[in-house]
C-alpha cells in the first residue's frame, strides 16, 4: 500500500482499539460486527507501527477511548492508568516531575534534563512540565518503561511518554465539548477538520478551561488578596496541515500555542514545629497552623498560609514539520524528517517562607522564572526486507535556557532571625538550632523591639524572649549601625545555559529464523554545554555577612561552639557576600555510546519470550541555583552525566482466541551518578549519588470478555529500589552528606514497593439508537516517601485512587453526555513534602552516637506539603459530526 493511502485511512480515524492494559484502564471501541482483539493494539515504540505483542519491551498503550473515559487531559491525569508511574508538581505547574519504576528527575531546576522523556508527535520535549497543559485531541499515549537510549530524541534513562495526537482528516468533521464541575470548573473545547483541496487537509483545535483553587489561603500580613490557590486558568490552540502531493510524499505541519495565568502553588503545614511562637507573634496570630500537642503530625487540611502572591504565567509555543518520502529505489524504505522549534517560558511569584509572616518572597515581575528555546532536527531512513527491519538516523538539537532568580526580604525577616538567635543563645530551648540573625536592635514597623523581646543591642546587651529570668547576653560589635537586612529586593541572579547535541543512531531487527529475532540498537551522542551566569547581591545585601566574617574571632569568644554555625547561617545563599557580582563561566563537552540488544523467541503463535540489555544516558549539566555549601569564587556548578544499565526478561501471551493479553517482565536496572536534585532547606542541591538500583516485575492483563461491550484490565509493578551505601567522601560536596545521610542503603523517594491498577469498561447499545457506557479505573500504591532526603515526616501512607464515569449518547456519537468523578473517594494524600525554610532543623550538625545524622527527639522542623488533588466531579457534553 502506498504511503498516501495509509495516511488517508489512518488520518480519518484512530487506530481501532488501541487499548490500555496493565491495570492501566481499558478501551474496547468495538466494531459492532467484529469484536476487538489483542491484535488491534498498535504501538510505535520502535518508530514503526507494530502489534504490541510483537514488541520485546514493556509498553503501556492508552487509546483515545481510554484517555477520554479516564478524563485524561495532561500527563498527571494519566498516572492512574499506568502502574509504576507517578507524576507530581510543586511550587508551580512548570515544576512537574514524572517517575517510572521509582526513578525521575525533580523538575524544580531547569538545569537538569528529565529521566523520563516526553515526546509529542515525534518532537522531543526537554522538560516534563510541557506535558501539564491540555494535550488536545489524542489518538493514543504510549508509556515506554526502562531506558530508551536509541530512538527517542535525546537519551532518557528511565522511560518515555510518547504522545500521538489526531492528524487532519480528509473526511469533514467537527466536534464540541463543554464541561462543568465542582470548584467552579468550566471548560470548552472544539475542533474542525476536513479537506482544503484533494491533496491538503487541516485540523484546528482550541480549548479554554478555568477552575477555582483547591486550597483556602490565610493571607496573614498581606498584601496578597487571593483567598484560594492552585486554580486553573488557561487556553490553548493547535492547528495542523497535512499535504499529500503524490503517492510517495506526505508533509504534516503543526503549530500550537498555550498560555496559563494562574495562582499556584502554596504548601500547607503538615507539622508545625517550635518556631511557631515567632511567626505567630510577627503575623499577629495569622501566620501558621497552630502546632499539635507534642508537635505531632497535624490533621489533613487544605488551608494554607501565604501573605505574598503566587501568580504563575506559562507560555508554550512551537511549530513542527514531519515529512515522509517513499524511496522506491531502496525497495520498501521511507525517509522521515522531523523539524521543530519550541519556546517555553514561565514567570512566578512565591511566598518563600510559606507562612502569613512577611519573611522572604519572590515577585512575579519576570525576575523569577526561566525560558527554554529549542531547535531539533531528525532524519531517519527505515526499511524492511524478508529478513531485516532496519533503521538509521541522525538527530541534532540546540537549546538555550535563560533563568532569572531573585529574593526579597520582607519586613519580618530581620526580627524573625533575631528571635531564633535570641532563643538559642539564652538557652531557653536548646532544641531550636542556632539560626541566622543580625546583632542589633530591630523592630517591626509599628512595634518596639522590647515588645517582642528581640533586642540584642550592638556592642551592648539585650534580653532574649525566652531567657531564663530574662538573662542578659553581651554580644560584641561587628556592625556599627543599621537596621539589619534592608527590606526589599536583595538578590538578582541571571543564568544563560547553551546546549548543542548531536547523535547518530541505528535500530535493526534480524529474523534469524521464523521464530527467533535479534535486535541491535546503537546510538552515539555528543553533547556540549556552556554556562554564563552572574550572581548579584543588591541594595547592600551581603554587608552583614561581611561584617560577621570580619569579626569571627570576637563572635567565637561569646558564642563558643555555636559560632561556626552562626556564621554559616548568617551567610545563607541569599545573604552571602561571596555572591556579590560573582560571575560563572563554564563549558564542558562529552560523548556517550548507548543502545540495546534484544533476543525475542516465539515458541508458538500465541507466546513471545524475550530478553534484553539496554544502556541509557542522561546528559551532564549545571545547577542553575546558588549552592548552600562550598561557595568560592571558582566553585563549579557542574554535575556529571547519569547512566543506567538495564536487563529485562519477559513474555507476552495472547490467549483464548486472541481475546486475552497477559504480559510479565522482570527488570534489573543500575544507575550510576544518579542526578539527585534535592531541597536542603535553603537551596536546591544537585548531587551525583554513586549508585541506585531498581529491580522488580511489571505485569499486565487485558480481557475482551464474551459479554458484549465489556472489557477488564489489570496491572502491577513491584519495585525494589535502593541507593548504594555511599559515604560523604563519594559526594561532590561532602558537606551535603548530613542532610542526605538517610539515603545510603534506603529506597529513593517516590519508589513504592507495590503499584496496582485495575479498570473495567462497559459500553453497548441499549436500543432506540442510544448507547450507554460505564467505566472505572483504580490505582493502589503502597507507602513511599515524598521527600528526596527521606525524612520520616514526609512518608505517604498507602493509598487508593478511583475515577469513574457514566455516559449516555447516540450510537453514532452525535452527542454524548457524561457524568464523571476523579478521586471518587476523596483520598487525602501528599504530593511532595518539604522542609519549611528557616523553621527548625531535622538533621543534626554532628554525628550522633548511633552513627546517624537524624535524631527524632531533636527534630524541630516545620514540614509543609503540596497536596494531592481532592475529589472533583462534574458533567461533560460532547457533540461530534
Amino acid at each position: 500500500m502506498r504511503l498516501t493511502q495509509i495516511l488517508r485511512s489512518t488520518a480519518s480515524a484512530a487506530v481501532v482499539g488501541a487499548v490500555a492494559f496493565g491495570f492501566a484502564g481499558t478501551a474496547f471501541a468495538q466494531d459492532q460486527d467484529e469484536p476487538t482483539t489483542v491484535d488491534d493494539i498498535i504501538v510505535t515504540a520502535q518508530k514503526r507501527e507494530q502489534s504490541l505483542q510483537d514488541v520485546p519491551i514493556v509498553v503501556t498503550s492508552l487509546s483515545q477511548e481510554v484517555l477520554s473515559d479516564a478524563g485524561v487531559r495532561d500527563i498527571k491525569d494519566m498516572a492512574i492508568l499506568t502502574p509504576g508511574l507517578t507524576v507530581t508538581s510543586t511550587t508551580n505547574e512548570a515544576s512537574t516531575t514524572v517517575r517510572i519504576r521509582g526513578v525521575g528527575t525533580v523538575g524544580d531546576n531547569p538545569g537538569l534534563e528529565s529521566s523520563v522523556g516526553v515526546v509529542i508527535d515525534g518532537v522531543y520535549r526537554s522538560r516534563n512540565g510541557v506535558g501539564f497543559g491540555d494535550l488536545g485531541e489524542l489518538q493514543r499515549i504510549e508509556v515506554l518503561k526502562g531506558p530508551q537510549g536509541t530512538l527517542f530524541g535525546k537519551n532518557t534513562s528511565a522511560g518515555v511518554i510518547n504522545i500521538i495526537t489526531e492528524a487532519p482528516a480528509f473526511t469533514p468533521g467537527y466536534s464540541f465539548e463543554g464541561t462543568v464541575g465542582n470548584y467552579g470548573a468550566l471548560g470548552v473545547s472544539g475542533s474542525v477538520t476536513g479537506p482544503i483541496t484533494d491533496t491538503t487537509a487541516f485540523r484546528l483545535y482550541a480549548a479554554r478551561r478555568i477552575r477555582d483553587g483547591f486550597n483556602d489561603i490565610n493571607i496573614g500580613d498581606g498584601p496578597r488578596t487571593n483567598l484560594d490557590d492552585q486554580n486553573q486558568d488557561f487556553w490553548t490552540v493547535r492547528g495542523q496541515l497535512l499535504f499529500l502531493p503524490n503517492d510517495n510524499v506526505s508533509l504534516r505541519l503543526i503549530a500550537d500555542y498555550s498560555k496559563r495565568d494562574e495562582y499556584c502553588c502554596v504548601g500547607t503545614q503538615i507539622r508545625t514545629g517550635q518556631t511557631y511562637p515567632f511567626i505567630d507573634g510577627l503575623s499577629e496570630g495569622t501566620g501558621q497552623r497552630p502546632p499539635a500537642p507534642g508537635f505531632a503530625t497535624l490533621p489533613f487540611s487544605r488551608t494554607a498560609y501565604a501573605n505574598r502572591p503566587t501568580g504563575q504565567q506559562i507560555e508554550d509555543r512551537g511549530v513542527s514539520a514531519e515529512a515522509n518520502f517513499d524511496l522506491n529505489r531502496w525497495g520498501d524504505a521511507t525517509l522521515t524528517s522531523v523539524s521543530s522549534w519550541r519556546s517555553w517560558s514561565t514567570a512566578n511569584g512565591q511566598d518563600l517562607d510559606f507562612t502569613g509572616a512577611d519573611i522572604l518572597y519572590r515577585v512575579n515581575d519576570g525576575e523569577f522564572g526561566f525560558e527554554v528555546d529549542n531547535l531539533t532536527q531528525e532524519f531517519r531512513v527505515a526499511g524492511a526486507t524478508d529478513k531485516l527491519d532496519w533503521l538509521v538516523g541522525v538527530f541534532a538539537t540546540k537549546e538555550d535556557i535563560n533563568r532569572t532568580d531573585s529574593y526579597y526580604f520582607g519586613a519580618d525577616y530581620t526580627p524573625f532571625l533575631s528571635f531564633l538567635l535570641s532563643a538559642n543563645i539564652n538557652g531557653a530551648n536548646p532544641a531550636i538550632p542556632v539560626s541566622p540573625s543580625i546583632i542589633g536592635c530591630f523592630t517591626r514597623p509599628g512595634q518596639t523591639a522590647q515588645s517582642f523581646g528581640a533586642c540584642l543591642q550592638t556592642g551592648g546587651s539585650g534580653r532574649g524572649p525566652f531567657g531564663p529570668g530574662g538573662a542578659v547576653v553581651t554580644v560584641p560589635t561587628f556592625q556599627a549601625t543599621g537596621p539589619g537586612f534592608i527590606v526589599g529586593q536583595g538578590v538578582r541572579d541571571v543564568y544563560d545555559q547553551g546546549s548543542e547535541s548531536f547523535a547518530l543512531f541505528t535500530n535493526n531487527t534480524y529474523k534469524l529464523t521464523e521464530k527467533l529475532d535479534l535486535t541491535l540498537g546503537l546510538r552515539y551522542t555528543y553533547d556540549n554545554k556552556s554556562l554564563d551566569g552572574l550572581q548579584t547581591n543588591i541594595n547592600g545585601n551581603g554587608a552583614t555577612c561581611t561584617g560577621a566574617l570580619g569579626n569571627a574571632a570576637a563572635i567565637g569568644g561569646v558564642l563558643g561552639a555555636n559560632a561556626p554555625i552562626f556564621l554559616a547561617n548568617i551567610c545563607l545563599p541569599w545573604s552571602n557576600s561571596a555572591y556579590a557580582n560573582r560571575r560563572v563561566a563554564e563549558e564542558v563537552n562529552d560523548s556517550e555510546v548507548s543502545g540495546t540488544f534484544k533476543v525475542a523467541y516465539r515458541p508458538t503463535d500465541w507466546l513471545l519470550t524475550y530478553g534484553s540489555f539496554a544502556r541509557g544516558y542522561k546528559s551532564f549539566g549545571y545547577n542553575l541555583d546558588r549552592v548552600q555549601t562550598g561557595v568560592t569564587p571558582n566553585a563549579s556548578l557542574f554535575f556529571p552525566s547519569e547512566t543506567v544499565d538495564s536487563y529485562e526478561a519477559g513474555f507476552k501471551a495472547t490467549l483464548f482466541n486472541r481475546s486475552v493479553l497477559l504480559n510479565a517482565t522482570y527488570f534489573d536496572q543500575t544507575f550510576e551518578n544518579f542526578q539527585l536534585n534535592t531541597f536542603l532547606g535553603t537551596a536546591f542541591v544537585v548531587e551525583s549519588i554513586p549508585e541506585l538500583t531498581t529491580r522488580g516485575v511489571d505485569a499486565d492483563f487485558l480481557w475482551f470478555t464474551p459479554i458484549e461491550g465489556l472489557s477488564l484490565s489489570a496491572g502491577m509493578t513491584y519495585t525494589d529500589a535502593q541507593f548504594s551505601n555511599f559515604t560523604a567522601a563519594e559526594l561532590a560536596a561532602g558537606a551535603n552528606f548530613p542532610q542526605l545521610s538517610l539515603l545510603p542503603g534506603s529506597p529513593p523517594s517516590f519508589a513504592p514497593e507495590w503499584s496496582f491498577t485495575s479498570g473495567f469498561n462497559f459500553d453497548r447499545s441499549i436500543g432506540s439508537g442510544l448507547r450507554m457506557g460505564l467505566s472505572m479505573q483504580a490505582k493502589y500504591t503502597s507507602e513511599y516517601n515524598t521527600g528526596s532526603d527521606n525524612l520520616p515526616a514526609k512518608q505517604q501512607d498507602d493509598l487508593t485512587l478511583v475515577n469513574g464515569r457514566v455516559s449516555l449518547g447516540t450510537e453514532d456519537d452525535r452527542w454524548t453526555l457524561e457524568v464523571w468523578a476523579q478521586n471518587l473517594t476523596d483520598e487525602e494524600y501528599v504530593q511532595v513534602a518539604y522542609n519549611a525554610p528557616l523553621q527548625g532543623s531535622a538533621f543534626q550538625r554532628t554525628v550522633q552516637p548511633n552513627g546517624t545524622f537524624y535524631n527524632p527527639a531533636l527534630d524541630t522542623q516545620t514540614y509543609d506539603a503540596f497536596l494531592g488533588q481532592p475529589r472533583t466531579f462534574g458533567a461533560t457534553v460532547r457533540f461530534k459530526y
